[in-house]
């Protein structure tokens, strides 16, 4: 557990490190939530953080449940669950690798990223994000504290589709790519990954 935990954890705080903090500026999505706000940001920012704090919390609760199994190691189940988290979390390093090689050519700087994964889902990695959580379910079934580990999935899902995931990348992407990114929205799925649709024709 603790080596899983490690390599998911570390791996994605490493590529936000490199791709999003060092030597970058702000993330648009701080900047407009900033603007929004308006005089009242400080607060609302604090408040925002310690609810960020409040989550690491909660989802420290299913990788819990998993170090309190008191069955032996490497049941059948737990390498299903396995099988899952190396695909998720697999995918999920694929798809940043791939946007931040098309985001690494200055000539795409106000286009959209459609390379790979992103040709059949408009956030591929929020996907595999959610789809790890799932491992420790199913790692987890038949344990006494298994369902702390839907707190993972369950939470995170609505996260990303309805919080800070979608809305916000969606808002920021309209911005910034305008009508591009609108056509991607109207031929491509959102969340799951699935072969993508024509773009209805716009009659006069």
């Amino acid at each position: 557990m603790a080596i899983l935990v490690v390599l998911y954890a570390g791996r994605l705080g490493l590529y936000i490190l490199i791709n999003r903090v060092i030597g970058k500026t702000e993330d648009a999505r701080y900047r407009r939530l900033r603007e929004q706000w308006g005089a009242s940001e400080a607060v609302r920012m604090f408040g925002y953080f310690q609810l960020q704090a409040l989550a690491v919390v909660a989802f420290s609760l299913p990788f819990l449940a998993l170090l309190q199994n008191p069955r032996p190691p490497f049941a059948l189940i737990e390498l299903v669950g396995l099988l899952i988290w190396i695909v998720a979390v697999s995918g999920e390093a694929t798809a940043d690798w791939q946007l931040a090689q098309f985001r690494s050519k200055p000539w795409n700087r106000d286009r959209v990223c459609r390379d790979g994964l992103w040709y059949f889902s408009r956030h591929p990695n929020y996907f595999f994000e959610w789809l790890h959580w799932w491992a420790y379910v199913v790692m987890a079934i038949g344990t006494p504290s298994w369902l702390l580990t839907w707190i993972g999935p369950v939470a995170m899902g609505w996260a990303l589709l309805k919080v800070t995931g979608i809305p916000l990348a969606e808002a920021q992407a309209l911005a910034s790519r305008g009508e591009e990114y609108r056509a991607y929205q109207q031929t491509t799925n959102s969340f799951i990954p699935w072969w993508p649709k024509r773009r209805p024709i716009e009659r006069g």
